[in-house]
């Protein structure tokens, strides 16, 4: 479970790790967190403990905060470790508001369809 913000790599555990989260504003919060936490455990942290640098932005009135890594949504049941995240260092991710996510998706579905063009369903793109 997340522990209070923590700024500088240096304080970081050796079994955690610092997520740095950026808002599409740009605002940014760190905040320690296990490699047994999922996706779901970050964003309701950060939801029950909206930082107060922060206070500015509007908190969603239900938490439909998502995380997007490496310019994938998370899906909630994604643990840090499973991510092969390095413990005792920072990692930058981003934090949105979003309903629904896309399913996951594989290089697979990526295949050309019947028409012969590229297509995929599910995807998206983080610019």
């Amino acid at each position: 479970m997340a522990s209070a913000g923590s700024k500088g790599s240096k304080n970081i555990p050796a079994d955690k790790i610092n997520l740095k989260l950026i808002l599409v504003s740009g605002r940014t919060h760190e905040n320690l967190f296990s490699l047994t936490d999922s996706a779901s455990v970050v964003t309701q942290y950060i939801y029950d403990n909206w930082p107060e640098d922060w206070a500015e932005e509007n908190k969603p009135e239900t938490n439909i905060l998502r995380l997007i890594y490496q310019g994938r949504f998370l899906h909630g049941n994604v643990t840090l470790a499973a991510l092969k995240l390095t413990p005792g260092r920072t990692t930058v991710m981003h934090l949105v508001s979003r309903e629904n996510l896309p399913e996951p998706s594989n290089k697979d579905q990526l295949k050309k369809d019947k028409s012969g063009e590229a297509g995929c369903a599910n995807c998206c793109t983080i610019l």
